[in-house]
């Protein structure tokens, strides 16, 4: 799905097309963890990822922008879609790598940034994902409380097709164009052992 402008640019690190078509057999991720720019940034030199973007989910309306996410009004969250060859990276390592880069006990914030489209959430294109979303949670939930951590408020949402839409074309890989950005994510410090969710991924 395209947002108020498609990115059609290839990606700035890695020269791939955003849009796509991308290589037979590839999975797509979709993972919000607070301000989209450093979500990003975490995701796009990873062996075995073949290109990422920004964007929104999780909202009720078409084609919104980025002034109306960040209203609150629309429900959107500020997301990163990953591309990813599943041969080389599994679906569980990605969930590993969201869990440790935020903190997911933070409701509807990720730091110093606060609205509903900074909470933390994972969008599953297909059920397996999703089933590998909700073990993952209940795993990490074990170390995070024995770290003094409160409960995962971690959304996540299966069952259809997640509708993404690309935000607006200087979002993306921001961190490359402005190595000097702003960026507000940081993780709790507790590792995520992809073995105890995901043995089938390892």
């Amino acid at each position: 799905m395209s947002g108020m402008t498609i990115n059609a640019s290839p990606h700035s690190v890695n020269g791939n097309s955003t849009i796509g078509p991308f290589p037979d057999g590839f999975e797509k991720a979709i993972f919000g963890m607070g301000c989209f720019w450093g979500a990003e940034r975490i995701f796009w030199s990873l062996p075995g990822v073949w290109v990422t973007a920004v964007g929104y989910a999780g909202g009720d309306i078409e084609n919104p922008s980025y002034e109306l996410v960040c209203s609150g009004r629309t429900g959107h969250n500020e997301v990163v879609q990953v591309v990813f060859d599943p041969s080389l990276i599994a679906y569980g390592s990605l969930l590993a790598i969201f869990w440790e880069s935020h903190d997911p006990t933070q409701g509807m914030r990720q730091g110093n940034d606060r609205g509903t489209q900074y909470r933390s959430g994972v969008y599953c294109f297909d059920e397996r994902q999703r089933e590998l979303a909700e073990a993952s949670r209940s795993a990490y939930q074990v170390p995070l409380t024995a770290a003094g951590y409160g409960a995962i408020t971690t959304e996540i949402i299966g069952g259809t097709t997640p509708v993404f839409y690309f935000a607006e074309d200087y979002h993306q890989q921001y961190l490359a164009k402005n190595p000097n950005g702003y960026c507000g994510i940081g993780g709790t410090g507790v590792a995520c052992q992809v073995g105890l969710f995901a043995h089938d991924e390892i």
